[in-house]
């Protein structure tokens, strides 16, 4: 494991100091620096580029309020830096067309051609801006709603809500406040079963206080039930398993629940379990094929991956994970990675998968085309035609 989180620390710090060193280049090319304004420039991405990797050290030690100032100021600089690249970029690959357009044509189109402290300045203002709205859109909670038709849920009962929340990511950064807001929508649509699909934990979580009792308060008729997610994992698994558990989710560990004559409720670990050698790796076929057919059944799985061999003996896969890029446009890399990101999907064979946006964020507390949600799925009872 430790060789593991090494070989991550080494290619995070790569990646991000090339993001760096294109920042700096795009500073020199607009602005005269002197030679102590270019000198702190330098020290200042260097802390930058460092600064994640020492919150995650300082948490490790059992530091809280250290790590938790730093970690906003990292985390929210990670999504500026990151805006501010990409809309640089754009901006550069915009020059460069017209640069050659104008080659090609044999034209001088300089004059519409914007300078490199324009483009800068452009680029800089724009990222500030996404940025400001990406936070406000970050804290506000979004609630999709989801309709099945299905003759599994019994005529006497009629009608099932269950609610899903994903990816809340609590830790330093998302903390009472954002909880606070989901658990207020989650109250709000007062469902039968409420879900947690992985990665409710982040980081270390030795002090997250009352969090736990904040989820324990939300009471539902059919128990509340959660999965781990990756970030369960990288957290200390023995830990991440205790705060679930203290929040009064029914933890599904490649095993499944009946609720007797209402619905059936299965989960498996997600696979960074596997590669920690800390996983319940179990067939999710046979696992399946031993629950009653007559009852409707919902896989929860963290990752929106399905098992193709599978298909048929669910009804209904909850996923999260992908959280649908968060920053635009980084949900371009996710899509390519998990072609079903967010949203609701007919796998056929009487299967069905929902993939939540995620409840909260992870790393930079911004979000930007990809809102948070809690997702609100009802089950209705339909005769067979």
């Amino acid at each position: 494991m430790l060789l593991r989180l090494v070989i991550f620390l080494l290619v995070f710090s790569t990646f991000y100091a090339v993001f760096h060193a294109y920042a700096y280049v795009k500073v020199r090319g607009a602005l005269s620096l002197s030679t102590s304004a270019n000198a702190l420039v330098i020290i200042f991405m260097l802390v930058m580029i460092f600064l994640p990797i020492s919150v995650r050290m300082l948490e490790r030690l059992g530091m809280e309020v250290v790590p938790r100032a730093l970690a906003h100021i990292a985390y929210m600089w990670m999504g500026i830096l990151l805006l501010f690249v990409v809309v640089s970029l754009a901006i550069d690959i915009g020059r460069l067309i017209i640069h050659f357009g104008g080659v090609l044509l044999h034209q001088d189109f300089s004059r519409i051609t914007a300078s490199p402290r324009h483009a800068f300045l452009a680029a800089l203002c724009l990222s500030l801006l996404i940025t400001v709205y990406g936070v406000f859109e970050a804290i506000h909670i979004r609630t999709e709603y989801i309709t099945i038709k299905t003759p599994k849920i019994p005529e006497s009962v009629g009608r099932l809500k269950i609610a899903q929340i994903s990816d809340v990511h609590l830790g330093l950064i998302v903390r009472e406040g954002r909880l606070n807001r989901i658990i207020k929508a989650v109250k709000d649509e007062n469902p039968d079963i409420l879900i947690s699909t992985g990665d409710l934990v982040d980081g270390q979580i030795d002090d997250l206080g009352g969090l736990a009792g904040m989820l324990g308060e939300v009471r539902t008729p059919y128990g509340k039930f959660a999965v781990t997610g990756n970030h369960e994992f990288y957290a200390g698994i023995d830990r991440s398993l205790a705060f679930t558990d203290e929040a009064g989710f029914h933890i599904l560990r490649g095993e499944a629940r009946v609720i007797p004559g209402l619905i059936n409720i299965a989960g498996v670990d997600d696979r960074a379990g596997e590669r920690l050698e800390a996983a319940k790796v179990v067939s999710e076929k046979e696992m399946l094929s031993s629950l009653p057919t007559e009852r409707f059944t919902i896989l929860l799985k963290h990752r929106p991956v399905v098992d193709e061999q599978a298909i048929g003996l669910f009804d209904l896969q909850l996923s999260g994970h992908a959280h649908k890029g968060q920053i635009f446009p980084a949900s371009l890399i996710v899509k390519a990675l998990y072609p079903i990101d967010a949203g609701f999907l007919n796998l056929g064979h009487g299967s069905y998968l929902y993939v939540n946006r995620g409840s909260g964020t992870w790393g930079p507390p911004i979000r930007f085309l990809a809102s948070p949600e809690v997702t609100v799925i009802e089950l209705v009872h339909e005769p067979d035609s």
